[in-house]
């Protein structure tokens, strides 16, 4: 029995004896995560339960799913005033989730899924990033191949999707950065879903980048069509374009130096001039923990430098020397800089 994602003495329990229970035991960290009472050890928990065995993965990418699917459904029905059976969780009680009667309820419950859908402070990847075909963790890459002709490597915290087989599949970057080498015929591109627009190419090299639902992307070398909506831009070698939701898709830009882009294949994060606060959310991404910047005033002071990605235990304490910022360490990891 999981009880709440953790065995009293904080370990991991004994593995599930059937795929039913392994099920059960899916749905059960699925539910702690939207219960809203996860911890950073938890997700870490997680994390060790979900490396077991590729049945371990599968079963909790499956039970993420349902309770996408569900949590969609859910809100439907409450705009429709539908009666509320919410789930109710209790550090003595297993959750029991489609084991019937919490399925009713996370059906009809509004906020279903809602943890999932927004981490606070991004401590754990979203119900969207979960549920993808290919994901790393802080300070992973992998490359992935899609086909003989396209070669993608996936950068820290990146989740990505295929949608069809073949020449007609379509990539999705939910959240991230990718780096992209195609080399295809003209008559089949390769088309890439990121944000609110789209890029393909036939044959080009290109970093394409999806963080809080901006999205940059930057050619390397050939050509790039990057289209929102009903506008669209091709890019050249040393360009690149960002749009969202907020901002539409602008005019090329010359990039001054386009391996800076892509330096995080060689486990180089590189700022010129770039703000505290902007800097402190990449390192983010890579780093254990949350650091967040309690100070406007110094979140716009500006870096420049080179961190290597393995080695940003020192971040904290350099930007401490470089600025007087007053450091509070919080339990998870948590560090206030102000």
């Amino acid at each position: 029995m999981l009880g709440r994602g953790r065995a009293a003495s904080g370990g991991l329990v004994t593995e599930p004896a059937d795929e039913a229970a392994m099920r059960d035991q899916a749905m059960d960290w699925v539910v702690l995560l939207r219960s809203g009472s996860a911890t950073t050890d938890d997700a870490a928990a997680l994390q060790q339960w979900r490396q077991q065995s590729l049945q371990h993965e599968e079963a909790f990418t499956q039970a993420v799913r349902l309770f996408r699917d569900l949590g969609a459904l859910g809100a439907q029905l409450e705009r429709r005033n539908a009666r509320s059976l919410p789930v109710q969780l209790s550090p003595s009680a297993r959750p029991v989730f489609g084991r019937r009667a919490l399925l009713g309820g996370a059906i009809a419950a509004s906020a279903a899924g809602y943890m999932l859908l927004n981490p606070p402070m991004a401590m754990w990847p979203s119900l969207q990033e979960l549920s993808a075909d290919y994901r790393t963790a802080k300070g992973e890459q992998r490359d992935v191949s899609i086909a003989d002709n396209v070669a993608i490597k996936l950068s820290t915290q990146t989740s990505m999707s295929i949608r069809g087989d073949g020449s007609a599949s379509r990539i999705e970057l939910i959240s991230g950065e990718a780096a992209v080498n195609a080399r295809r015929a003209s008559s089949e591109p390769l088309i890439l879903v990121a944000g609110n627009g789209r890029i393909a190419s036939a044959t080009a090299e290109f970093n394409i980048r999806c963080i809080d639902g901006v999205v940059l992307a930057t050619c390397l070398d050939g050509s790039v069509t990057v289209t929102q909506g009903d506008r669209s831009v091709q890019l050249g070698r040393g360009e690149q374009v960002s749009y969202s939701t907020a901002d539409l898709l602008g005019a090329p830009q010359p990039v001054a130096d386009p391996g800076q882009a892509v330096a995080w294949r060689d486990n180089l994060l590189i700022f010129r001039d770039k703000p505290l606060g902007a800097v402190v959310n990449e390192v983010n991404r890579y780093r254990p923990g949350k650091i967040v910047v309690m100070n406007s005033e110094l979140g716009r002071r500006l870096v420049n430098g080179t961190f290597q990605t393995d080695k940003l235990d020192d971040f904290v304490a350099q930007v401490r020397q470089l600025f007087g910022a007053d450091v509070r360490s919080l339990p998870g990891g948590i560090v206030l800089l102000s």
